[in-house]
This record gives C-alpha cells, structure tokens and sequence, in this order.
C-alpha cells in the first residue's frame, strides 16, 4: 500500500465495535459481507436497462455491478490504494437501486414527492445500516466507516465549504436517510472521499458507457453506422476496420467495447497521476483534502465522454421501446406503493409493521424498492391484472 492508501489498520471502526478477523482486513470483510447480503443476491433480477425477459445476455444490476468492481481494481491497484476498499464500494454502489431502472427510482420519487423524495443512493444507506436482518448481534452489515462513507460519497463532498448542500443536493436537500446516520455517526460530508471510492465512481462511468454501447448495439438500438455520429467512436470503429477489414459485426462489436474501456481506463490513470502531481497529493488526507477530484479523466476524454452519454441518451434511453418499458415499470410502482399505502395487510408481516414505525408511504416506497423486476411484476399480477406484461 502507498500513502495514498486508505489504511485498513488505523481505519475508524464499526458503529458496533466488533473483534478484528485474523484471517480478512476490515474493508476485505465488507467486501464479503456485502457480496452475501440478500440485497447483492437481488441485482441479479433488477434492471439495468432493459427488463430480464428480453434476453440473457444483456446486463443487469448485479453484471453491471461486477464489471465495476473490475473496473475499480484496476484504476486503484497502480497507486497503490487499497484494492479492497474499492472493491467494496463499487460492490455496495447500487444496493438501493429499484426494480425497473431509474423508471422505478423517479417513479418512487414522485410517490414520495412532499415527503423526502427517494434516493437510491440514501436508500443503499439504510439497506446497509438497517434494512439487511441476518446477524444475530446488529441490525445491517455494520460496515467500517470509510466503506460507508465511499457508499455515500463516492460522487463527492454533500456539502460545500460553507456547509451547504452541494450543488446536485441543492434543490431538494441531503435526503433525510444520509442526514440522520450522519448525526449519529459523522461521515465528514464536506470532504472528498477517498481516493479508492473515486475509483469505483469513475469505474461506475466506464462501465456504464462501455456496457450501453454493447447492449443497444446488440439490441438493435442503433447501429455501427449511426454510432459513428460520436467522433471518438468513429475514430475506434476506423481502427478496428482498419486493422480487421473483414471481421463479422459481433466480434467488432466487442473490439469497440473493449477498446472504449481500455481507452477509459489509461487516460484515467494518466490524469489522476498528473493530478495528484500537480496538486501535491502525497497521502491520503491531502486527497480528502484537495478540493477536487483525484481520479478523474483528462479534459479531452471528458468531452467525449459527454458526446457519447448525449448519444446513448438520444438512441437508446429514450428509444421508443425503453421508452414503452420505462411507461410500463412507472405504472407498476406508483400502482403497488398506492397499494401498500392504502392496504398494508397486503405487504409482508415485517413491511406492515414498519409501516406503523415509519409511516405508511416510506415503508412502501422501501418495500417496492428492494423488489426485483420479476416479483414486482408478480404482485402487480397478483394485486391487479394476472395477465399484465411488460412491454
């Protein structure tokens, strides 16, 4: 480990403090916890883009999930960071996500609309700190500090230098979940966090771009040709045609995706080196510290980055059969929350009483959110119409 390194042995600790394992540091014991929590088991039925009936090779929460934690190791081994740590963060990033994409996220958010609004990243919060029930001495997976901080941060600071909502909060406010953990146990949201939570962020882009691009292609979304509408693309698509001239359309298809990760990937090395140069970050509190942040891609890779998301939210996030799926999975939501709202004897035991414990309308909204598509669908079927599908 460097000095940059977030250090597993001088770590802040548990809320409940816990005898160390002999065999696994702290943030190798979350990873694993994590990884064998019901809600990671869950990703694998939950949306990424498309819904789990279209087919079995596009991805899902939990393949998406993987590629990032990849992807995090590999920004976070050669400084010398704790590869761990950003395995751990990128593993736990999407927890709180719903069923049905980010169609479940806003939908729920509009139930909510006057009453906190929800946030997946917050909700991933509470599944880690509360909602997880499996040990015997604590309620959550009782994560060392700066896994939950990564968890929270990993997008950076919540609050500015005046202690103000940062600008993505500044509307709507510090969703209540992460305001209320924090006054029980502060996790410094005015810093930067560490540089292994920047990986798995920044992992979280490359996996997204990368991903995207292979699956609308595959789905027919759009094609080759219309792709190179994106100037970085088409320069990738000429090196590959140039160098195979005769390679069939699926195996070029992944020569794309695999050079738009690695290009992503080594620019991002190179930048974060030169940053952490120029702003002499030597250690890991300089990096907290620093003001921006560390890993990050280079002023020109931005810029392609930004075409190719403009692109893929044009072609694909609004295409008119994910736009059809995307009106499917609000119906969905916003028809079982008003269930669970207005008949909560039709939840489980456990959801029913956290109703009386919580209120009614945020004890649905996190019922419905740790649905998987396919059960969602199951109790829309069973609660409304048995022969609704989607799509």
């Amino acid at each position: 480990m460097s000095r940059l390194a977030a250090d597993s042995e001088a770590s802040k600790g548990r809320l409940l403090p816990e005898a160390a394992s002999p065999t696994r540091t702290p943030f190798q014991r979350d990873r694993d916890r994590i990884v064998h929590s019901s809600a990671f088991r869950r990703l694998a039925h939950k949306t990424q883009v498309f819904v789990h009936h279209e087919g079995d090779h596009f991805r899902t929460r939990l393949t998406h999930t993987i590629e990032v934690a990849q992807l995090a190791r590999a920004l976070a081994r050669p400084f010398g960071l704790d590869a761990d740590l950003a395995e751990a963060v990128a593993l736990g990033h999407d927890l709180g996500h719903t069923p049905f994409g980010h169609a479940g996220e806003d939908a729920l958010d509009a139930c909510l609309a006057g009453q906190g609004g929800f946030d997946h990243n917050s909700h991933g919060l509470k599944i880690v700190t509360e909602l997880e029930r499996h040990y015997a001495e604590f309620d959550g997976l009782n994560l060392a500090w700066e896994t939950l901080e990564g968890l929270v941060k990993h997008n950076g600071p919540l609050l500015d230098a005046e202690g103000a909502p940062a600008a993505r909060w500044r509307a709507n406010g510090i969703p209540e979940p992460i305001r209320a953990f924090d006054r029980r146990w502060p996790l410094a949201l005015d810093q930067w966090p560490s540089l292994e939570a920047q990986a798995a962020a920044l992992a979280d882009d490359i996996a997204y771009n990368a991903h995207d691009i292979d699956d609308g292609l595959r789905a027919g979304l759009f094609t080759l040709e219309e792709i190179r509408a994106v100037p970085y693309l088409a320069a990738l698509i000429e090196e590959i045609e140039n160098r195979y001239p005769d390679l069939e359309d699926s195996r070029k298809v992944h020569e794309l995706s695999r050079r738009v990760i690695t290009r992503f990937v080594e620019d991002a090395l190179d930048e974060t080196s030169a940053r952490l140069a120029s702003d002499r970050v030597e250690t890991a509190g300089d990096a907290r510290r620093a003001g921006r942040a560390m890993v990050a891609f280079s002023q020109g890779m931005a810029a392609g980055e930004r075409d190719i998301k403009a692109f893929l939210f044009q072609r694909m996030y609004r295409h008119p059969q994910v736009n059809q799926m995307r009106a499917d999975s609000d119906r969905i939501v916003r028809a079982l929350f008003s269930a669970y709202v207005e008949r909560p004897q039709e939840a489980t035991p456990f959801w029913r009483a956290r109703g009386e414990k919580i209120g009614r309308a945020r004890a649905a909204a996190e019922y419905v959110a740790g649905m998987t598509d396919r059960f969602a669908l199951g109790e829309y079927r069973r609660l409304f119409d048995p022969a609704a599908r989607l799509g």
